[in-house]
């Protein structure tokens, strides 16, 4: 289905008839604090488009500060709060989510990675409005060394049921309940994201620990590394390029961990690791993380969820956004130095290190 208030265009579109396609389009952007929600907001006002943020304070985030956006106020769990949000928009950009790699925190998974789609997909459908939804490669089956997996590939059945990917699965059965019902909808599914504008920071937690601590050893496992740039110019793309019910991987180089973190460790001057850690070193860190948390009553970042991810073949395929989005992945070098060069700008490392930068 096509919403007549939505321009769309032909894949493969130049940047600038996708500027064009989307001056003066009113666009809701959900998690528009976010790594993925913020660059994407960012670059919708590049693109002329009238932007609207659900956020949960009346005080302007700082991701936000300086952004000709229209905040309001609630919570994507909250009905009433999407609702209202959503009134006279004709697209939405649905990348609020809870990222945190674990076992723990269930309720705030399903809260806002399940409940909140479902609540936006279905207010989307009310309203003859357009969604975007930001999934993941997680939702993705993974496979062996150098078996390569697209949006066809069948589950395996070896993915972690974390409440991560449990929940962000969940969340991608919900928007295909409501295709059927009529609603205009596309999913896309990024791979591992580093980039500017990465205020909590997420994915560029990683990226901050190799560049000032010491680690010699890397994950086992392999990823697909993209520039979260790219992937708003994607998701950009998809709102008047992508046909609706299509799911689309948005990722980039894959490599093993160890290949990246000795990127990221030449990109800051920081400590190179020299090998990968086995099925069972992986196996006692991840534990000995579970053991931390239960000691602390907070489960941590390094658990035995994140590190068994991190110890599987997450190689993807992005032909199909190539081709119908005109999707392209920048080089891992400019990416790292571009992110870099930001935390440091923003004071996210420490001094001797943003002085070098």
């Amino acid at each position: 289905m096509t919403t007549a208030s939505t321009r769309r265009a032909e894949p493969g579109q130049s940047t600038d008839s996708m500027a064009q396609s989307l001056r003066g389009m009113a666009v809701l952007v959900t998690g528009a604090t976010g790594l993925v929600g913020n660059n994407v907001t960012r670059q919708l006002i590049d693109h002329g488009a009238h932007v609207r943020c659900l956020v949960r304070s009346a005080s302007r985030p700082r991701p936000l500060e300086e952004l000709d956006v229209e905040l309001v106020v609630g919570d994507v769990c909250d009905e009433s709060s999407v609702m209202r949000a959503m009134r006279e928009q004709q697209v939405v950009v649905h990348a609020a989510g809870d990222v945190a790699i674990g076992w723990s925190r269930c309720r705030q998974a399903k809260c806002v990675n399940t409940e909140g789609t479902r609540l936006v997909a279905t207010g989307a459908r009310r309203l003859n409005a357009r969604m975007i939804h930001i999934s993941t490669v997680n939702t993705m089956s993974v496979g062996g060394d150098q078996v390569v997996a697209d949006e066809e590939t069948p589950w395996s059945g070896r993915e972690v049921a974390s409440n991560y990917v449990s929940s962000k699965r969940r969340a991608e059965e919900l928007v295909r309940e409501q295709l059927g019902k009529g609603l205009d909808a596309v999913v896309l599914c990024p791979g591992f994201m580093l980039g500017p504008w990465d205020w909590k920071p997420s994915s560029g937690q990683m990226f901050l620990a190799v560049a000032t601590r010491f680690s010699g050893l890397a994950p086992g496992g392999r990823c697909s590394v993209c520039d979260v740039r790219d992937v708003s110019q994607g998701i950009c793309r998809s709102i008047v390029a992508a046909e609706s019910g299509r799911r689309y991987i948005l990722a980039g180089e894959n490599m093993s961990y160890l290949t990246l973190w000795q990127a990221m460790a030449a990109a800051t001057n920081g400590y190179r690791p020299v090998g990968c850690l086995g099925p069972v070193g992986s196996l006692i860190v991840g534990r000995a993380g579970d053991l931390w948390g239960q000691l602390r009553g907070a489960e941590p970042t390094i658990n035995s969820a994140s590190m068994a991810m991190a110890s599987q073949y997450h190689y993807y395929d992005s032909s199909r956004a190539v081709r119908d989005l005109g999707y392209h992945v920048r080089p891992l070098q400019q990416t790292l130095a571009d992110a870099w060069e930001w935390f440091c700008r923003f004071g996210y490392g420490p001094e001797k290190l943003r002085q070098a930068a």
